[in-house]
């Protein structure tokens, strides 16, 4: 294989390379976008149930949460219930704000931070790849 056959086979691996890093970048910044946008209208809906809402019905509703994310295997939220009980004892409403930030960091903080970070390591891979072999003419 000649030398100009291997720059152009290196050119076009790096050039599938790169286009499939933005299709992922651009990927993860919709899911952000969308995270971000999800978490604010339950914000809404959170602060509107908690004011409009008895303890009665916070209460019940938080049993039925609880249930439907273990009838679904989500046991990896073992604070939930420790934390909605200690939200329930306290009938200040800023004890359920409380809870819920605490939920979505967690949720959050699981999934996107790892995304985040691969995500970086890549950009990085890509960056020093570019700096040590810069693209062949």
């Amino acid at each position: 294989m000649s030398e100009q056959e291997k720059n152009h086979e290196w050119d076009s691996l790096w050039g599938e390379y790169t286009k499939s890093l933005e299709n992922w970048k651009s990927l993860f910044e919709q899911i952000q976008n969308s995270s971000n946008d999800m978490q604010s209208k339950f914000n809404e809906v959170w602060e509107k149930a908690t004011v409009e809402s008895s303890a009665e019905t916070m209460k019940l509703f938080g049993e039925n949460w609880q249930k439907a994310m273990t009838d679904a295997g989500m046991n990896s939220f073992k604070g939930f219930t420790e934390n909605w009980q200690k939200a329930l004892n306290d009938t200040n409403a800023s004890s359920f704000k409380q809870f819920v930030e605490n939920w979505q960091k967690s949720l959050s903080s699981s999934g996107l931070e790892q995304m985040n970070a691969y995500g970086e390591m890549m950009k990085k891979f890509t960056e020093t790849w570019s700096t040590m072999w810069p693209k062949s003419q």
